[in-house]
């Protein structure tokens, strides 16, 4: 099989697969025609609009979800090459935890993680 017989195939088999997850949803949902009024998703009624805006807080947590995201993005290859490294690369690591650390030692002193 050629390469781009392959790739369409492939291709062919991910729509067939997305027009059967789309025809399950349909054959299985409960109401055949939605009403305006039906709260979409979880089944409770919004009690805020939903582009509400969020307090200045929000943005601290995401930035601190951000950066330990981003540690846990460099920390999983480091795993894999780290025994053919050596040392050099354990010190590297602790290094960018260092300064992962100081960023969030700085911002608990700054007031910035108090939520009240």
């Amino acid at each position: 099989m050629s390469g781009f017989t392959a790739a369409l195939s492939l291709l062919g088999v991910a729509a067939l697969a997305v027009a059967g997850v789309y025809g399950a949803a349909w054959a299985l949902r409960i109401s055949r025609v939605p009403s305006p009024a039906m709260p979409f998703g979880s089944g409770l009624e919004p009690v805020e609009h939903a582009v509400s805006r969020f307090h200045v807080r929000w943005c601290t947590v995401t930035m601190l979800f951000l950066a330990f995201d981003m540690e846990m993005v460099f920390m999983y290859p480091w795993t894999l090459v780290v025994s053919v490294m050596g040392a050099g690369a354990v010190i590297e690591m602790f290094v960018f935890l260092a300064v992962l650390l100081a960023g969030v030692v700085h911002a608990w002193r700054e007031g910035a993680l108090r939520w009240t």
